[in-house]
């Protein structure tokens, strides 16, 4: 199947679970945003769970596609477009993302995944290197994505039960461990709610609020961080990492987000704002030990529901 972008959108590229174990060589994690939502979106269509799929940003895309096949669309909600749910297309059907009503980031995975090279060990698109997904850019209008074989296929009407979903929210409470310089900044971080920025994008999500004052003035080696760390440049407005951040950085780590509440952040929209209660690791540990285990239940009970393709 071909899949050609009639309208490409605001930001849409090709994701998957990112590259991992390259952290130590100064290669970002990437891939999507909300992985929850690529892994569910990947097995409603009989995916492996880190297939290349589609992430669509704020404003979705109208893709046209060659053949009949299973799409489902996880995440950001879109008017026209049925949500956490495998549907069929048809050959020559157009598909048309409305009006955005909840959300920022929509995965859409196609049967048989999108069908791009390899590069450093994962497929997802990094804008900052130029590598991965689609020539290593977003997609723009004109543009044709070709997927791969389908191995299964989903066999009749059916969904899931969404009260194994995150807790999506436009101003949620998300769990936070301490960081290394947390002591230097007291409770503030705590104190309040903060305002996503529109100077927010896959790299990092800046966040205007209760200003954090660092009390200690001593200088910081740069040090380990990756997406879900809190850092404090000096402004003491908060950048939360996503997806695409750095390895390395020299701003004080005032906290980093619990593994589970990341699907949360990332369907954070400019404008929106969040709140973050302090954890710990026992029970992020145990939350996404909890999260993984939903997961399994689902895998399992989608199995049933497939048929080779």
């Amino acid at each position: 199947m071909e899949v050609r972008f009639i309208c490409a959108g605001m930001l849409s590229t090709v994701q998957d679970l990112g590259r991992r174990g390259l952290l130590c060589e100064g290669v970002p994690l990437g891939g999507a945003v909300d992985a929850f939502a690529l892994r569910v979106a990947n097995l409603l269509v009989g995916n492996p769970e880190g297939a290349p799929a589609l992430e669509i940003t704020l404003r979705g895309p109208e893709i046209e596609f060659s053949k009949a096949g299973w799409v489902a669309a996880c995440g950001a909600r879109f008017a026209d477009v049925p949500a956490w749910r495998p549907f069929q297309v048809a050959a020559g059907e157009r598909l048309k993302f409305g009006e955005r009503s909840e959300g920022c980031r929509c995965y859409l995975a196609v049967s048989g995944g999108f069908d791009v090279p390899a590069v450093l060990g994962g497929s997802g698109t990094n804008l900052a290197a130029a590598i991965g997904g689609f020539q290593g850019r977003a997609l723009a209008d004109g543009d044709v994505l070709a997927t791969g074989p389908a191995l299964r296929v989903p066999t009749g009407h059916w969904g899931i039960d969404e009260r194994m979903l995150p807790r999506y929210s436009r101003d949620p409470l998300v769990r936070v461990i301490a960081g290394a310089q947390a002591a230097d900044f007291g409770d503030t971080l705590y104190s309040g709610s903060f305002t996503v920025t529109p100077r927010s994008d896959r790299m990092g999500m800046r966040l205007a609020g209760p200003r954090l004052e660092r009390r200690a003035g001593y200088d910081l080696i740069s040090a380990a961080v990756a997406p879900g760390t809190i850092q404090v440049p000096p402004d003491g407005n908060p950048i939360l990492l996503m997806a695409d951040a750095q390895t390395l950085g020299g701003y004080p780590r005032v906290a980093h987000v619990a593994s589970v509440d990341m699907p949360l952040v990332a369907q954070l929209a400019p404008g929106d704002r969040v709140r973050f209660a302090a954890s710990g690791v026992a029970e992020a540990h145990a939350l996404i030990h909890a999260q993984n285990h939903q997961l399994a239940l689902l895998r399992h009970g989608i199995a049933g529901k497939m048929a080779p393709a």
